[in-house]
């Protein structure tokens, strides 16, 4: 759905974790799907008040790793038995406990990497510019003790009216409304 002309949403600021949690309860129990909450210090509560339940990195890391330690085992596989065979003392091409230390390595470095960026890609960064960095109590705020929620315009339920008499409701600090 795209967004109202210039409006990103609209901006609510609580003066505790517990306040913010209660207000994001009742508006995902409203029907609003498109919301965030932004807090100092993570606040697991108010993120399972928002309906994120699914976290997918430790699954990312687990299939990186599974892709590293298969891909350094045929790695080694192809090198030795048919690119580079080698007639060692008779021994056979293909000795797979020589190729455990080499695929380990390699599993750790595909699970690391991928979650590194598995997280980064999941969580939509790099991303220098956000719409709330222009409302300037989120710019004083966000990263010290204030909390807020912000409800999205490409929620179908926004309505600017509609929408700021629900988050009066919740007897915020101050409610801006956030444009791009």
């Amino acid at each position: 759905m795209p967004f109202p002309e210039g409006v990103y949403g609209l901006l609510a600021e609580f003066d505790s974790a517990t306040s913010l949690t209660a207000a994001a309860a009742a508006s995902y129990k409203d029907g609003w799907r498109r919301l965030d909450c932004y807090t100092p210090y993570p606040c697991e509560e108010a993120a399972e008040a928002i309906g994120f339940h699914r976290n997918y990195v430790p699954l990312l890391t687990l299939v990186g790793g599974l892709m590293g330690c298969v891909a350094m085992f045929l790695l080694e596989t192809w090198i030795n038995i048919w690119a580079y065979p080698l007639n060692i003392a008779g021994r056979p091409y293909y000795s797979w406990p020589a190729f455990v230390v080499p695929a380990y390595e390699w599993t750790i470095l595909w699970a690391g990497l991928t979650a590194a960026f598995g997280m980064l890609a999941m969580c939509g960064l790099p991303a220098p510019y956000h719409p709330l960095f222009n409302a300037p109590n989120f710019r004083t705020g966000a990263t010290s003790d204030k909390f807020f929620l912000c409800l999205e315009a490409r929620d179908p339920k926004f309505s600017l009216v509609e929408s700021r008499a629900f988050l009066e409701a919740m007897h915020p600090v101050s409610i801006v409304e956030v444009e791009y």
